[in-house]
């Protein structure tokens, strides 16, 4: 379930701010060119000039939330275009909200926001299938190349080398390898390289040079770092973190002090915006559409058995906070009065109309008014109740890290199959992949997949 660790990407690293840049110029270029072709004129009116502003604004919180700018190997992909159209598509929604909340929609041309978006994605696919296959030819030329010296440990180094050999589009090639340690295992057969000798000055001709060691090794790697006082190149440490559960793993400057981020939330200032627009609109629409299916539901629970319609329970949702999520009542008025236990839902009560709520998932549904609220989002981990969770934390490693996003009606578990009284372990991992990867695509990604994997499930009681 969980991707190998990230390595320095190389000239990835250097171009995603430029891609960045290219993409926000094509932006506003696309809704300029919208507008010559609405209106017959390059002069744009201010107020068009703040539409077109605030498009580029949510260019810049959206575009990154669909993973775009991550390493496509000099590909454009089906994939890769399918989330350019979805961003776009996001953007203009995002507009329209605007638009419709501020009550300015009729001082605006539908179609010229729409031909703007067209064109701005058109322009960023184009650019890309350009682009990318100059880029390819350039380095199989061996041009726009750097030579890479690794020094570290055998397993590391040959874990580096791998890597960027199956990512020949990086632009780095192995040149040499030094030890520090006996290649016993054989694992860097068919490259050239030496043992490494303490307090000696390493000479090399490559350009780049990355220290392959553990984090425990500290002090070795800041004697290679002496040892490599007279170098021009750019050395690079690529620590070794096999024996650590990362999540949202990035380098970070925090207060003016460097950090390598170990576990961190995904939800950055910008994501947690886009989360929660995603949220409000997607559940106030769902709800504005079930409302009728709500009202008939009520009325089967009410006349099914006596007791409220809704039922309350305490559950942990993002950083440990509670909150009391809503369900249509599926069991008898107290018939946990003697305590909960875990697992075991098929041996719980139900009434007869509670038993098809629960088959259905119907009964979740109200969970859309705490979407609303702000106490979940509608894709998350699911949230557990707080006797549990007390008890999971110290039992399951990284149990308490799925707690870094909102927790959510369904999630990537539950559309993988991982709900009800399956394996407990497998349903964290699925969870914790999900805040490593979370994006806005991954978000659309799994509400689609809810539709027809989410509601009936043979593991639902």
């Amino acid at each position: 379930m969980r991707e190998s660790p990230k390595f320095v990407s190389g000239y990835h690293a250097y171009t995603t701010d430029v891609v960045r840049i290219v993409d926000l110029v094509l932006i506003f270029l696309a809704g300029w060119l919208a507008y010559k072709l609405r209106f017959d004129t390059w002069v744009m009116t201010e107020r068009y000039l703040w539409g077109l502003t605030l498009g580029g604004l949510f260019s810049l919180m959206v575009m990154p939330s669909f993973d775009i700018y991550r390493s496509w190997r000099g590909q454009v992909r089906i994939q890769l275009v399918f989330k350019l159209l979805s961003s776009y598509a996001v953007i203009g929604g995002m507009l329209a909200l605007v638009m419709f909340m501020t009550k300015t929609g009729a001082n605006f041309s539908r179609l010229w926001v729409g031909s703007w978006m067209l064109c701005g994605a058109g322009s960023s696919i184009t650019i890309r299938l350009i682009a990318y296959p100059l880029l390819n030819r350039v380095r199989a030329r061996g041009g726009n190349r750097k030579s890479v010296l690794l020094i570290g440990d055998p397993v590391a180094c040959a874990r580096a080398r791998r890597h960027l050999q199956s990512l020949p589009s990086a632009g780095f090639d192995v040149g040499r390898i030094i030890l520090t340690d006996q290649d016993r295992n054989g694992v860097l057969s068919g490259v050239t390289h030496e043992s490494y000798r303490p307090s000696s000055t390493i000479e090399h001709d490559e350009e780049e040079v990355w220290i392959c060691l553990p984090v425990s090794h500290g002090d070795q790697v800041r004697e290679i770092q002496r040892s490599l006082s007279l170098s021009t190149g750019n050395v690079r440490y690529m620590p070794d973190m096999r024996d650590f559960r990362l999540i949202n793993h990035s380098m970070s400057d925090v207060a003016g002090l460097f950090m390598l981020d170990l576990s961190c939330s995904p939800m950055s200032f910008g994501a947690r915006l886009v989360k929660r627009l995603e949220d409000r609109l997607l559940a106030a629409f769902i709800l504005l559409l079930i409302s009728p299916l709500l009202l008939v539901i009520a009325i089967g629970v009410k006349l099914s058995s006596p007791g409220a319609v809704f039922y309350r329970q305490e559950r942990v949702g993002m950083n440990g906070r509670t909150f009391m999520m809503l369900k249509f009542r599926s069991m008898p008025v107290d018939v946990e009065k003697g305590g909960v236990r875990w697992g075991g839902a098929v041996g719980k009560q139900t009434t007869r109309f509670g038993a098809l709520l629960r088959r259905t998932s119907l009964d979740e549904l109200p969970q859309f008014l705490n979407v609303l609220k702000g106490d979940m989002s509608i894709v998350g981990p699911r949230p557990e109740r707080t006797v549990f969770v007390e008890k999971l934390k110290h039992d399951i490693p990284g149990y308490m890290q799925k707690h870094m996003v909102k927790a959510g009606i369904t999630g990537w578990a539950q559309v993988n199959g991982w709900r009800g009284d399956t394996d407990l372990q497998k349903r964290i991992e699925c969870d914790l992949w999900y805040v490593e990867h979370w994006s806005l695509w991954l978000d659309l990604k799994i509400i689609f997949l809810t539709l027809f994997k989410g509601f009936i499930n043979k593991n639902a009681y």
